[in-house]
């Protein structure tokens, strides 16, 4: 067991959150409790779920069960006051907390340029492009694309799930071919 006042937030969260989203959290706590769990790295500092985080001490939830994991399994939380083929409330809960994490998302692209990680494994090329609106070399630079990417020959390979398609692209890429998924 540990304190919320323990935890430590997420200096850089590329998650600037919405005004309308905050609102959304805050309310779906207060009205359905706490419904998922979030994740701290070995430090106590937080990975995902800051916008939970910073909600949960409005509505003065104070204690955090720690659940310790190297990711190597799923840790579930199981509300045992909760009954999904009985309970509105349960229901309400799942939509509440979809809904509310889809309305607080609003990356912010100046902090999502300092990570060292490769942005396209997480958006196709014209969501890069509405995130990151810059000249053409700025782009080509924030896209790791380089001045041959004129693409004139297109293909699209149906896959039956997106393991087999994850297969495909990598295996396009070890042969020196440009590959992504085609998001319809």
């Amino acid at each position: 067991m540990a304190k919320l006042k323990d935890l430590l937030p997420d200096g850089k969260n590329a998650n600037r959150g919405t005004e309308r989203g905050q609102q959304m959290v805050e309310n779906s706590l207060r009205q359905f409790g706490a419904g998922r769990s979030i994740l701290i790295d070995k430090n106590g500092r937080i990975i995902a779920g800051n916008k939970t985080f910073e909600n949960a001490g409005a509505v003065g939830i104070e204690d955090v069960i720690v659940v310790q994991t190297d990711g190597t399994k799923l840790v579930a939380v199981q509300r045992m006051d909760l009954d999904l083929e009985k309970d509105k409330r349960a229901k309400e809960l799942a939509i509440a907390d979809n809904r509310a994490g889809q309305v607080s998302l609003n990356w912010d692209p100046d902090v999502l340029k300092e990570f060292d990680v490769d942005l396209k494994q997480f958006w196709t090329t014209n969501e890069l492009e509405a995130l990151f609106p810059a000249d053409d070399e700025e782009k080509k630079k924030l896209k790791g694309l380089d001045q041959g990417d004129d693409l004139r020959y297109q293909i699209v390979i149906d896959c039956k799930d997106e393991s087999e398609q994850t297969s495909m692209l990598d295996r396009f890429e070890e042969e020196g071919m440009k590959a992504r998924p085609l998001i319809s």
